[in-house]
């Protein structure tokens, strides 16, 4: 069954051809204030709010950041979990994401079995998506124990994307990894989009315009940033050019 968060981000889609996701990762909030890098991305455009992180280890420190951005924005706020401590009752929604290309049970099935009957306890909306880690990988990568996909070899992306969408995955999120030195190349989002039907998201090495556009215009539903706003301090000014190109 499609939820409220999932419905209002197809029609955003269906609306602007392609969404903009501003990433926050709790983890590193020494650097800067969550509830200030989301309020200044709700100004700059972007569709929804993911928060989480690959080495994510306080649930406390989750939902706090949680509660403070939901008192200051109204674009949904999404859960983007590395296992169960990534969970937090005071979110609009979750990716119930499975590390498709993943060495390892655990961020494939096993973290998702332990998470379930928490979501589920929380009421929180649950949103299927197929996550595949490509070229650099970073530290996604390196914490999902991910076999990345080399940019060399689209096919396997395709194939990848193919099986979350044949398992009933309503997403998929090509992933470069954060603070990779490029972005998934338009042949790859190409390629994936091509042959299937579900929303293609990419993130990881996208920091400006150019990068998003050429994103969009190979197929991309939505873009995700993230080191970028941890870095820039004119958030919502670096949001709106980004919004700007993919829209023009």
């Amino acid at each position: 069954m499609i939820g409220k968060v999932e419905r209002y981000l197809k029609d955003k889609i269906s609306e602007q051809g392609c969404i903009h996701f501003t990433l926050l990762d709790p983890d590193k909030s020494s650097g800067y204030d969550c509830a200030e890098i989301a309020k200044e991305a709700e100004k700059g455009g972007t569709t929804a709010i993911m928060i989480g992180g690959s080495t994510l280890a306080s649930s406390q420190d989750l939902d706090d950041a949680v509660q403070r951005i939901k008192k200051d924005v109204k674009v949904p706020v999404i859960l983007f979990p590395n296992g169960p401590i990534g969970v937090s009752k005071h979110a609009d929604a979750i990716w119930f994401m499975s590390l498709l290309n993943s060495q390892t049970s655990y961020y494939i099935i096993d973290a998702q079995m332990l998470s379930a009957p928490l979501i589920k306890r929380y009421g929180l909306e649950a949103i299927p998506m197929g996550y595949v880690i490509c070229g650099e990988g970073c530290v996604a990568g390196y914490v999902g124990h991910a076999r990345p996909i080399s940019y060399k070899y689209p096919k396997l992306a395709v194939g990848y994307s193919l099986a979350a969408e044949t398992l009933g995955m309503r997403f998929v999120y090509l992933e470069a990894g954060s603070g990779a030195s490029e972005p998934i190349p338009p042949e790859m989002i190409a390629a994936v989009k091509h042959h299937v039907r579900i929303p293609v998201i990419t993130g990881g090495g996208i920091r400006d315009p150019k990068a998003a556009l050429a994103a969009k215009n190979a197929g991309a539903d939505a873009i995700v940033t993230g080191n970028m706003v941890e870095e820039e301090s004119l958030v919502g000014e670096k949001i709106s050019e980004i919004v700007s190109a993919m829209r023009d």
